[in-house]
């Protein structure tokens, strides 16, 4: 059973993200403030829930959230600053857009950066412990879905409606037949070795 609240405080934050180990689109977060008296049995960590299920919860969270906000973060600013450094902006952001913001935030991982002076926690597996993160990480990873789904339209050879941009077989084979667009991360490896383009 998830908890509601870490700190006691009302205004309490959740934030995750989705997308780090993707060879290509956005990594994406979001920042949730929930009711005190939020509930639902089928909010879990998005990873544990199905496609459908995901959307089921995305405009239940939105329309109970006190506050919440998304940030995708394109592959050319993960490339200058490194995949963790922009996943943990992408939280940072998400939490300044806030209204109302938050008085504290609860982090699903153990890194972080704080924001604006706000008091945080990291929590390890957050996203199967507490509410709020629980939140985020769906609203993390259908709005990157989504986003993924818009560019699969515009390169259809990759699949991306499909492998959402991770390292599958097929995406890496489609980058050594195609090559890499513009919503690569170049500073990943996008090919075993064997398979290395010729740049």
């Amino acid at each position: 059973m998830l908890k509601n609240n870490y700190s006691g405080e009302l205004l309490e934050a959740g934030t995750d993200e989705a997308g780090r180990g993707c060879l290509a689109g956005p990594v994406t977060a979001a920042a949730v403030i929930l009711p005190e008296n939020f509930e639902s049995l089928l909010l879990n960590d998005s990873k544990q829930l199905s496609e459908k299920n995901r959307d089921l919860l995305k405009p239940i969270i939105e329309k109970h959230a006190i506050s919440f906000a998304v940030t995708h973060l394109e592959p050319l600013i993960i490339d200058e600053i490194n995949i963790l450094n922009a996943s943990i902006k992408a939280m940072q952001e998400s939490i300044c857009k806030l209204n109302p913001t938050s008085s504290y935030v609860i982090v699903d991982g153990n890194r972080f950066k704080p924001v604006n002076s706000i008091p945080f926690t990291t929590i390890i597996k957050g996203d199967s412990k507490y509410m709020s993160i629980a939140a985020a990480s769906v609203l993390a990873k259908t709005y990157r879905d989504e986003y993924m789904n818009r560019i699969h339209e515009e390169f259809p050879m990759y699949n991306w409606k499909q492998n959402k941009g991770y390292p599958t077989k097929e995406h890496r084979e489609a980058i050594a037949k195609y090559g890499t667009t513009k919503y690569h991360r170049m500073s990943f490896r996008l090919l075993p070795e064997q398979l290395q383009l010729e740049l």
